[in-house]
């Protein structure tokens, strides 16, 4: 392994939202990423588990894939669109690997203490799970790379909301993060010309062209902002943007997200290159579906 491999653990509510499924993509056309496992979050985590198995198989890759935390750490409901899995007839013939993914979490940090990159793109319940696990968990990950908040208003973004509770444990926890927001991520969209660059490349790209125009029926819009792909790269391709200094961001009650520069490990994205960041996001997903 060279030293500018990144372990990394894909924590992801995959199968609503598409951009959990292309963020994946990402991750598995980056040669540089040495992708140890995934779990899944909120919801049917053991479908979620399946798709995710499913698509790294489509790239013809093996994956560790771990069903966690289905519900919030209070008892909020669980929002699910109802499209989840429906373009894979055959799912449950993919095996999910047996577990907890706050276990997994633990014992694939603690193993090598420093060397390994979490990427959280979900409901934040099974970051806050393992740190609560262990409290060392927050000293050995290497970073948390999330994407979660809004930055620049009062109103919650969608990962944060689903558990505050949760997403409150996780940036108190000390770990160091780089958190990336809704007032970056949309700023960033896919289109028509970057689905049929995708859907070129092979059966990866063939499904994920179908997930993509699921989700813009669901919406009845022609794009979609790649959230959870900008996260992958604020930790892959760092020149590509602006970040604050440390500080600390503080969880309301609601999933409201406020930033303080200051004491605090917290980094939160500030800016993007948006044409660099999208063609960065296409080169990457057909690279894993070549």
């Amino acid at each position: 392994m060279n030293t500018s491999t990144v372990r990394v653990i894909f924590d992801t509510d995959i199968g609503t939202d598409v951009d959990d499924a292309l963020a994946l993509a990402v991750l598995l056309g980056s040669p540089e990423v040495d992708l140890l496992g995934c779990t899944t979050v909120y919801g049917d985590t053991r479908l979620r588990a399946r798709l995710a198995k499913r698509l790294a198989r489509l790239a013809d890759r093996s994956l560790t894939v771990v069903p966690g935390a289905g519900r919030p750490l209070t008892d909020r409901p669980v929002w699910w669109a109802g499209h989840e899995g429906r373009l894979f007839a055959d799912l449950d013939a993919e095996q999910v690997d047996q577990g907890d993914a706050a276990a997994y979490l633990v014992d694939q940090v603690s193993r090598a203490p420093g060397q390994v990159d979490v990427v959280a793109v979900g409901p934040l319940t099974n970051i806050a799970n393992a740190i609560t696990a262990s409290p060392s968990f927050a000293r050995d990950v290497r970073h948390l790379w999330i994407m979660g908040g809004r930055f620049d208003g009062p109103k919650p973004e969608h990962n944060l909301k689903c558990d505050p509770e949760a997403a409150a444990i996780v940036f108190g926890s000390g770990a160091p993060i780089t958190v990336t927001g809704l007032e970056i991520t949309t700023t960033v969209r896919m289109d028509a010309a970057d689905v049929a660059a995708i859907a070129e490349a092979g059966a990866l790209g063939k499904a994920l062209k179908a997930e993509i125009e699921q989700w813009w029926r669901f919406w009845n819009e022609e794009w979609n902002n790649p959230h959870d792909p900008i996260a992958v790269l604020t930790m892959l391709v760092p020149d590509l943007f602006a970040v604050t200094p440390e500080g600390r961001v503080a969880v309301g009650a609601d999933g409201s997200s406020t930033f303080e520069e200051g004491s605090g490990r917290t980094r939160v994205t500030t800016s993007a290159l948006t044409e660099p960041v999208a063609r960065e996001i296409v080169r990457r997903i057909v690279a894993a579906a070549a």
